[in-house]
């Protein structure tokens, strides 16, 4: 989708002009991918502007920047605010969030250590990633041919730029081939994640989830879903699924920060069921939980004043 400027960028402790928030050429995660970032979103609420499991979000951040060995100038609660002023910068009710740490201009190569870390917040309106109405039509899915990254190739529990090269090949892939969006196996040939969601599939009455084992990214709208899917009654279990699991579901569908909750009706051109019972409720439930109108879950949603 393509990109609304708004009028300021938080970078490195202060709020620029958007058309102002450049990089050097020679920034060595353009060369290398050693960056990571995370996809928030905010939403309009009676109460204002609301960043939907901001805390959460930055904090994930931390986690991806140690995995890769390098750490963030700043703290979380710095980043949290940062967030929130860049959002009530824009003077938009509702918008896309993106925080990216990155390494900076000054050093080349692949030792990473002697590198600064740079870190930038930019926000824009941005729609359903797979549609406004993937939800009640559902997307067509194909398994790709590209296999989600191993444990010991790249570290598939960090939100890393470079490892997206692997998703990207699959999502081209897909869309090339007349689909909406790929499913990645893991290197056994379990099923990982979609190129930017998770999936969950209901079978047999329960909503089944990949762990973190088969390369999921651990996402938190992934966790979102799974509590809500218990507060409705639904039995949520993290298991292995195969690839043929898929093709018998009684219901299955996507979730993730920029995909909210999407139906899946086929998958390499086996119908599923869409949309499910399970799905709709789903999406019912989670929609109201960003929207401020779940009091059990007020806390995940961040004001920006």
């Amino acid at each position: 989708m393509p990109i609304t400027p708004t009028p300021k960028i938080w970078m490195n402790g202060e709020l620029v002009d958007w058309d102002k928030a450049q990089v050097h050429v020679l920034t060595h995660t353009l060369h290398y991918g050693t960056g990571v970032f995370e996809g928030i979103r905010a939403y309009a609420t009676a109460d204002g502007p609301s960043i939907f499991r901001l805390t959460e979000h930055i904090k994930r951040l931390f986690e991806s920047a140690k995995i890769l060995g390098f750490s963030i100038p700043y703290t979380v609660d710095e980043l949290v605010q940062a967030t929130k002023d860049t959002v009530a910068s824009t003077g938009l009710d509702s918008c896309y969030v993106r925080p990216l740490a990155y390494l900076g201009y000054g050093e080349m190569g692949l030792n990473t250590l002697p590198c600064s870390t740079e870190v930038a917040i930019a926000c824009w309106p941005w729609g359903a990633l797979l549609g406004d109405e993937a939800v009640t039509k559902g997307v067509r899915m194909k398994i790709s041919s590209w296999t989600r990254h191993d444990h010991n190739t790249m570290p598939p529990a960090a939100k890393t730029v470079g490892n997206y090269v692997n998703s990207s090949l699959a999502k081209v892939e897909a869309l090339k081939a007349g689909y909406d969006e790929a499913i990645m196996l893991a290197p056994n040939g379990l099923v990982a994640e979609c190129t930017g969601e998770n999936i969950f599939v209901a079978r047999h009455g329960k909503l089944l989830t990949p762990p973190l084992s088969a390369g999921a990214l651990e996402g938190i709208t992934q966790s979102t879903v799974g509590a809500l899917a218990k507060d409705l009654g639904f039995e949520v279990q993290v298991d292995n699924i195969a690839r043929s699991d898929l093709y018998i579901a009684d219901e299955a569908f996507v979730c993730g920060t920029a995909a909210e909750v999407s139906s899946i009706n086929s998958i390499d051109d086996r119908e599923i069921p869409c949309p499910g019972p399970m799905t709709l409720a789903m999406s019912e439930a989670y929609l109201a939980t960003v929207r401020r109108e779940n009091p059990k879950y007020l806390d995940w949603c961040e004001l920006t004043i």
